[in-house]
This record gives C-alpha cells, structure tokens and sequence, in this order.
C-alpha cells in the first residue's frame, strides 16, 4: 500500500511474504535502515518478548523529525460482552480464524470468560496496552492517542462502523489502540519527566 502511494518501505516480520520489499526475520535481529521517516507498528508488539527493546530499536532508527505510527489491542479490554457480540458475528467454520479459536476454545475450557482470557493471554505472553503506552510515552512524544474499530475485519458483514456503534452504545468496549509519536529531544531525555503531557496511560480506557 505504501509504495503503490510512491513511498520506499521495507516490511519486517517473521512470516513475511517471500518478497524483495519485506525481511523474514524478527525485527529484533533484523538489520535496520537507519534516518527511517517513519515507523509502523501495526498489532505487533503486544506480540514481542520485549517490547521496550523494540522500541529502543525503533528510535534508533527513526531520523529526527521521524514518526512512529503504532496500532495495538488492548486485550485487557476483551470483556465478556464483547467477546459474545464478535462471536455472534463469526463467519462459517469453514473460514475459521482466530476469533473462532477464541470462541471454541473457550467454550470446551467450561471457565469463565475472564479466566479464560487471563489464562489465554498468559500462555502467549501478550503485553497489555496500558503497558505499551506507557513504555511509548517514556520514549516518544506523544502526538495522538485514541481508540478506533478492532474486530470488524475478522466478522461477517459487520463494518467498522457497525463495531463504531456498538461502542457508543455501551454494547462493547473499544480495544483498538492508535499512538502516533515522533522521537524526543535529548534533553527531554535526561530530566525527570518521563510521562506523556495529553493524558495519563490509564485514562484512555476508564469507565
């Protein structure tokens, strides 16, 4: 998408395609373009074993002025309500993805979803979102940070405003995260103040 708008990008992941535009290979030992204008990070580093590091790797990376653009999930939102209002909204089996693995495997656990879904999250060692910002804003300033439509993609005719609705409604939760962030000034760097300026890590997500 990127380069049909006439950028030069370069896509980094495990299970890349096998293509000269992208590097199969964690982004942790992946060698990185240096004076880069921007980064993306789009639902990844939930995924990372460590995500100040990667960070770390990202701000080394971005030439001053850079942007980095971060979309996450913000699994800790994953309630019960929304998890049935996805699940009612599932395909055929036949296209099965990793909302109906979600759902199956839940319903053979016979847990409740909570516990589920803490245990679930434990095995794959995700990081939660009040964490990822946090680790964001100690490194980046932050420009923008909002909530937007997760879940539409992987649900049959359901769209991203349908999913909009339903948040405003009080019906579900949101669980997208957006963060846009360029890099800080050195001497911003060395004091003491460390937390973001617009709002606090944990009040995107009150209730």
């Amino acid at each position: 998408m990127l380069q049909s708008s006439g950028y030069e990008a370069l896509g980094v992941d495990p299970k890349a395609p096998d293509d000269e535009h992208y590097r199969r290979v964690a982004f942790e030992q992946a060698e990185l373009v240096q004076d880069v204008d921007a980064v993306v990070a789009s639902t990844s580093l939930h995924h990372v074993a460590d995500p100040a590091e990667v960070l770390d790797r990202i701000a080394t990376t971005l030439a001053g002025g850079g942007t980095l653009v971060v979309v996450e999930w913000a699994w800790e939102e994953f309630d019960e309500a929304t998890a049935d209002w996805c699940f009612q909204r599932l395909g055929p089996d036949e296209e099965a993805g990793w909302l109906h693995r979600r759902r199956d495997e839940w319903v053979a656990s016979g847990q409740p979803w909570s516990v589920y879904l803490r245990d679930w999250t434990q095995r794959e060692r995700l990081h939660a979102a009040d964490t990822l910002v946090r680790l964001l804003d100690e490194r980046f300033e932050r420009k923008h940070l909002g909530q937007a439509a997760y879940f539409f993609p992987d649900l049959a005719q359901t769209s991203a405003e349908d999913e909009l609705a339903a948040i405003e409604a009080g019906e579900i939760r949101a669980t997208r995260v957006d963060y846009v962030g360029g890099l800080r000034q050195r001497n911003r760097l060395e004091g003491d103040d460390l937390v973001g300026p617009e709002r606090p890590v944990g009040e995107l997500f009150e209730r």
